[in-house]
């Protein structure tokens, strides 16, 4: 929700980042694989219980993930295999912190386990829809507006990293909110798809 209706207040900070970024010399490419390196090492952080710089590590990743795609799309060099790398790499950060809660929590590992079948029950949805659809956006599908994207997967991962005394129930919620997110784009898959 925060991605698709947020992003205009951050966007002139992000193009401006993306820009000095391609100045360096960077590309869109190698940046996607210093956001995904920052961001798999938060699991790391976790169970070594360095919970504060888990969490800034987070934002970091999250924040060049965003960058990448406004750099590649800046030299119009946006590709499907970069697509391909930013979902997957995505996926793998929030697994890394799955992963690490889990070894550092383990009271929390079925709790754990259900929010991981809900992102894949989602990721699948909002993936199939933006691979049968014809309408393009920004990026190079059609990207499926949900209750849980992925501001909002950073703010309640922020809080189960911080918050771990109450880590089952701040996991139940993600849950909770992840299913809605899934069944949201269902019922929107069943009306675009069907046009």
């Amino acid at each position: 929700m925060l991605d698709t209706h947020a992003r205009h207040v951050v966007q002139p900070f992000i193009k401006r980042t993306a820009q000095l970024l391609l100045n360096l010399g960077l590309t869109a490419n190698q940046v996607t694989w210093i956001a995904f390196l920052i961001g798999v090492s938060t699991g790391v952080f976790i169970y070594f219980e360095f919970m504060v710089t888990a969490v800034i590590l987070l934002w970091v990743s999250g924040f060049l993930d965003a960058i990448d795609g406004s750099m590649a799309r800046e030299q119009k060099k946006t590709t499907a295999w970069g697509t391909v790398m930013d979902i997957t790499f995505d996926r793998i950060v929030e697994l890394s912190v799955i992963i690490g809660l889990a070894v550092a929590f383990p009271e929390a590992q079925f709790v754990l386990l259900l929010l991981t079948a809900s992102i894949v029950f989602s990721m699948t949805v909002f993936l199939t829809v933006g691979a049968l659809s014809e309408k393009k956006g920004i990026k190079s599908f059609y990207y499926q507006a949900g209750l849980a994207e992925r501001t909002e997967g950073f703010i309640l991962f922020s809080m189960m990293i911080i918050l771990n005394h109450w880590l089952i129930w701040i996991t139940v919620l993600f849950f909770i909110v992840e299913m809605f997110t899934a069944m949201q784009r269902l019922l929107e898959a069943s009306k675009i798809l069907k046009e």
